[in-house]
């Protein structure tokens, strides 16, 4: 029974593998994250254990009695409102068809049908969260050694990239002053999410003792939800934002007002609590007759600016707080509608009043 390190952000774990035939089939448990070899060691005769106990009397479950299970393991690992999430889409649309079924009688066609028929009147998206929910209790089944493959693993839904929007340079300078000029109530709340890239979850629960003034950072180390309240951040990771000069004059202008917020940098504005953030941008956007963007928008439009001020996408990455570069990477793109007449710069002209005869087709054989 082989205990495996591993190396991630320079932290090391162990992971401890077991395997076992039962009927004729390849049956194993594993444990990941452990912190010491002495843990690793321990949990190696557990699961040697559970494994014998496994052999001897196998256990069946029905996707009800697991998913249960899963649920109520899920609660210490899990933020409140993805735990409700899954209870909701599972118990929707999966448990009504194949729940009664033990898990080893559940075959891929049947999670297909579940997931392209029995979801109904919901868009794509909802079908993949649905998909990506169902393969993670199977996942968690196999992990157990109840199950050798997972049937939902060859089905995919593929959703269409939709639109995002960004706003170009002109666009960020109009926002601003009309909403200055107008004495906005979500004026603060637009500099902060433009000049730092921080989500509405993440603003809500930004102290003034996150900031520091002194080395020039924002420490984002949480989140705030009307379901979780406050929690982690989203990649359950914190990162530090590099306070830039505009950005420094702005926060001590804003601290100097010396408005009382419960030490909170934003004001916890009704609209705001109440989920109407989106509603109120796109409304202001409409009155003055620029991009009509959501306020999560204002996020990709911080990525954007850096991209084509030549930041680096590793430090972009690790300013906004991305699990993955491919994420980050997705804006590249976008980069392309704030760059458009750029070349105008080149100055350079082509010579004039050719006679037609005289012109040399270059891509003539």
């Amino acid at each position: 029974m082989p205990i495996y390190t591993e190396t991630k952000d320079g932290k090391t774990t162990y992971m401890v593998v077991a395997t076992t035939q039962i009927n004729g089939k390849q049956h194993y448990k594993k444990r990941r994250n452990i912190s010491s070899m002495a843990q690793a060691k321990r949990i190696e005769v557990d699961l040697r254990l559970m494994l014998r106990d496994l052999k001897s009397n196998p256990i069946r479950f029905t996707w009800n009695e697991w998913t249960k299970v899963c649920l109520e393991r899920m609660r210490i690992e899990f933020k409140k409102s993805t735990l409700i999430t899954y209870q909701g889409n599972l118990g929707k649309w999966v448990s009504p068809h194949i729940g009664h079924l033990y898990l080893n009688e559940i075959t891929s066609s049947m999670v297909h049908d579940v997931i392209f028929n029995k979801v109904q009147n919901v868009g794509m998206e909802c079908r993949r969260t649905v998909l990506k929910q169902t393969k993670r209790i199977f996942t968690m089944a196999i992990d157990e050694g109840l199950l050798t493959k997972n049937p939902a693993k060859p089905i995919i839904v593929k959703v269409p990239e939709s639109e995002q929007l960004v706003f170009n340079r002109t666009e960020i300078d109009t926002l601003l002053y009309q909403a200055k000029l107008r004495d906005h109530p979500f004026y603060n709340h637009w500099v902060m999410a433009l000049l730092t890239g921080m989500r509405t979850g993440e603003l809500h629960a930004l102290m003034w003792t996150d900031i520091d003034f002194e080395n020039r950072v924002i420490s984002v180390t949480k989140s705030w939800s009307k379901v979780d309240r406050t929690g982690p951040t989203k990649s359950s990771k914190n990162r530090y934002i590099p306070i830039s000069t505009e950005l420094e004059m702005f926060l001590k202008n804003l601290k100097a007002q010396q408005l009382n917020y419960n030490g909170k940098v934003l004001e916890p504005l009704k609209d705001w609590l109440t989920g109407r953030q989106a509603e109120m941008l796109r409304n202001f956007c409409r009155e003055i007759a620029i991009t009509e963007i959501k306020f999560h928008d204002l996020r990709a439009t911080f990525i954007t600016q850096m991209l084509i001020r030549g930041v680096a996408l590793a430090k972009v990455m690790k300013i906004v707080g991305h699990a993955n570069i491919k994420t980050t990477m997705r804006y590249l793109r976008l980069v392309a509608q704030d760059t458009q007449g750029a070349t105008e710069s080149l100055g350079i002209t082509l010579p004039k009043d050719f006679n037609n005869d005289n012109v040399v087709n270059l891509f003539q054989r």
